[in-house]
């Protein structure tokens, strides 16, 4: 295996060209709207902390990574797709650590949000996304099951923030909710290829870029005025 053999995972492509999963590639546009928004808020807000601009940054990295890889569609574009998600995830929750502590937020519970998000990127690597499958056979959940961590760990980070009643916790529902739904059309546009010649994995970028945004628009409600 070399970083440039091609990875065909996804109902839309159908060849090795660039543009081969043209919906999948320009659907990405929606992690770029997501960091321009929370952008423009954060402007709007006057906020000048470092955090929430760097989790813009990374928003944007999700979708340019993503793009790559629904392009170039091979081994290092997949490490670039798959990297920015989870330092997205990751800082995220960090973060969150550092707004939440400073209102007497158990660090026993943030702890097991973040080990639940690091948990993630070692069962990609040890899972069979990681390698080529064998000839014939399919992975039912399409790769989804890699992002059950981060649901856990949205909902549990949703349940307790209502458990303080913290006016954050709507946005963080939204997300998780928008997430959940994202994660089902990642996982059926394999077996609908016969009906939808696009597949469903361009419905999984929209609501993810939605999630993204959601989430971002909350970490700015959770950031210190200047």
């Amino acid at each position: 295996m070399t970083w440039f053999d091609p990875v065909d995972l996804y109902c839309e492509r159908v060849d090795l060209a660039f543009w081969g999963e043209p919906f999948n590639a320009i659907s990405n546009l929606a992690f770029l709207l997501a960091a321009a928004s929370a952008i423009a808020e954060r402007r709007r807000r006057g906020l000048t902390d470092w955090p929430t601009l760097l989790l813009c940054l990374i928003a944007f990295t999700v979708g340019l990574g993503s793009f790559l890889f629904h392009t170039f569609a091979n081994r290092w574009a997949e490490l670039a797709d798959i990297v920015p998600i989870w330092t997205f995830v990751t800082v995220y929750l960090v973060v969150c650590i550092m707004r939440l502590r400073r209102r007497q937020a158990s660090a026993r519970r943030v702890g097991m949000l973040v080990a639940l998000a690091l948990a993630a990127p070692a069962l990609w690597i040890l899972s069979s996304q990681a390698t080529p499958a064998p000839a014939g056979l399919h992975d039912p959940f399409n790769g989804s099951l890699q992002y059950a961590p981060a649901v856990a760990a949205l909902a549990g980070f949703a349940l307790m923030l209502s458990q303080r009643r913290h006016s954050v916790a709507s946005w963080i529902w939204a997300a998780t909710a928008a997430f959940a739904v994202a994660l089902v059309f990642r996982t059926v546009d394999l077996r609908l290829c016969t009906a939808l010649a696009t597949g469903t994995h361009f419905i999984w970028h929209l609501l993810d870029g939605l999630t993204v945004g959601l989430l971002l628009q909350a970490m700015l409600r959770l950031a210190p005025r200047a």
